[in-house]
């Protein structure tokens, strides 16, 4: 009943599939997770090393990285088959306080952010994934793949033109290998067969090992060489705490991703403290730190059809042997077919059918709102957490203003005898955004002197509400008139009896 991971039978649910023990026992699944470690490593390598360079350290720091943040998040990290290891944006981060303060500090920064990491994680960070809408999320998604994309970009410029024919023919095998079988990745198919013509034609092309020089002994402990005084603690604390939120923020998003990939559920607490137990492993080995890694991830899950820690785990260790053992063969594999594959990989990943015409057509417009300001954010900056904080600070502009629109105020005049009420009936959740305009909605000097306020169709929700409620009462009292509130959930009138009157006391 076993089949290929890409190919699951509907014997197996996508949770059986995530199995590490169901994996081992079936020869096909675990052939799907060692070559999918496979081809993950291979396309880690040129990306650690990039990474380093962007962060000013040594390669060897990015490659180990990359190997201790995979080995150690595939124990201890809530999402199976997610890629953590060395990335850009904590390449970004840290960039700065290699420049001032050199590797020792900048290791020192790596351990307290994963010591943070682990703080956040244990008090329920994780939970906070929630407020991200959907719109924010494919943002990020279309982003990633743009970015992806983009960074393939140089290695496609000022190169011999034979490139363009190797990224040709990598690019017809991972699309086209897929439609005739799925027994091995496509991507993987694609570095033997370019690196095997480069090799056999003698073609002279950029290859990993122009990237930099590869590691050829094996990462041992490291500690900072670092005074422990406050004034190290100033020093490392801005970088720690950004690095420790951009990666979480980053894994989570990543999980959350995978998680709709695989139709399964994360353990979002455990992958938020598990970055940070990874992040303190490889600041001890002499690491720049990392988190998710988007890319490898897509090529884990999507290209190859992993699904278990097994992937991760293997991932790590095969990262290890290649630089180490086998670093003279993996220099040779030429960077067309990396290109081809994350360029794959950047397809793959694009939500194609967000920017169908017929679903903008049908789409609020204020999701596609969301949606365009996330990309933009992102891309332009060439951070993903900067790119979602936008994302969702216009989600919860443009939901303030809509929610805003839906509070309604009528108005009708009843008269008993000779005795004259105005009667307000307020409908709606009232806060910041809305109850602004509340003020405004009333007849004070028209109404008669009897009004009542009715608000057993809404709800108050802060304190700006209730100074506006205390507010129209001041104004009709100015006016000599009688207003009585009526219609309070119990929650409202809690929050007003606490809070009525004690406002405006300048007013």
């Amino acid at each position: 009943m076993a089949t290929t991971q890409a190919e699951p039978a509907p014997a197996f649910t996508p949770e059986q599939l995530q199995s590490v023990r169901g994996t081992l026992m079936s020869p096909r699944r675990l052939k799907t997770e060692v070559l999918a470690g496979i081809v993950v490593a291979l396309a880690l390598i040129p990306e650690a090393i990039a990474f380093s360079i962007i962060a000013g350290v040594d390669p060897r720091i990015g490659l180990f990285a990359s190997f201790t943040m995979a080995v150690t998040i595939a124990f201890v990290g809530g999402r199976p088959a997610m890629i953590s290891a060395a990335t850009g944006a904590i390449a970004l981060v840290i960039a700065p306080l290699v420049k001032t303060h050199g590797v020792d500090y900048f290791v020192a920064a790596v351990i307290l952010a994963g010591v943070f990491q682990i703080i956040l994680g244990l008090s329920g960070v994780a939970k906070l994934m929630r407020f991200i809408p959907r719109s924010v999320m494919v943002g990020f998604v279309n982003a990633l793949a743009i970015l992806i994309f983009m960074s393939q970009v140089p290695e496609l410029i000022g190169v011999p033109w034979l490139v363009y024919p190797l990224v040709a023919l990598g690019l017809a095998i991972v699309f086209g290998l897929p439609k005739l079988t799925k027994a091995v990745p496509a991507p993987l198919v694609a570095i033997i067969v370019l690196t095997l013509v480069t090799v056999f034609a003698a073609v002279a092309v950029p290859t990993v090992g122009d990237k930099g020089e590869l590691p050829n002994s094996l990462p041992t402990l490291f500690i900072p060489n670092v005074p422990f005084s406050l004034e190290t603690l100033q020093i490392i604390f801005p970088f720690s705490l950004a690095m420790a939120f951009v990666g979480l923020l980053e894994s989570l998003m990543t999980a959350k991703l995978v998680d709709d990939v695989t139709d399964t559920r994360s353990h979002k607490t455990r992958e938020a403290w598990g970055q940070g137990v990874a992040n303190v492993v490889t600041g001890f080995f002499g690491g720049m730190g990392g988190c998710a890694m988007i890319g490898q991830t897509m090529i884990n899950v999507k290209a190859s059809g992993a699904r278990t820690r097994i992937s991760t785990f293997l991932a790590g260790v095969f990262l290890l042997i290649l630089v180490v053992a086998l670093g003279g063969i993996v220099s040779l594999i030429p960077m067309a077919a990396l290109v081809a594959v994350m360029i794959f990989v950047s397809v793959a990943t694009f939500d194609w059918h967000s920017i169908n015409p017929r679903t903008l057509k049908i789409m609020p417009k204020s999701e596609t709102a969301v949606m365009v300001a996330t990309v933009i954010g992102t891309v332009t900056t060439h951070n993903l957490a900067v790119g979602v904080g936008v994302g969702v600070m216009v989600a919860m502009v443009l939901f303030a203003r809509r929610v805003a629109h839906l509070v309604t105020v009528e108005r009708n005049v009843t008269t008993t005898g000779d005795h004259e009420t105005a009667t307000y009936v307020v409908d709606g959740e009232l806060f910041f955004a809305s109850s602004n305009d509340l003020y405004t909605q009333f007849e004070y000097a028209l109404d008669p002197k009897h009004v009542v306020i009715d608000m057993h169709a809404s709800h108050l929700w802060d304190a700006s509400t209730i100074a506006a409620l205390d507010a129209i009462t001041e104004k009709y009292h100015h006016h000599g008139k009688e207003v009585k509130i009526i219609g309070l959930n119990q929650a409202s009138t809690l929050m007003r009896e606490r809070l009525g009157g004690k406002l405006s006391a300048g007013h």
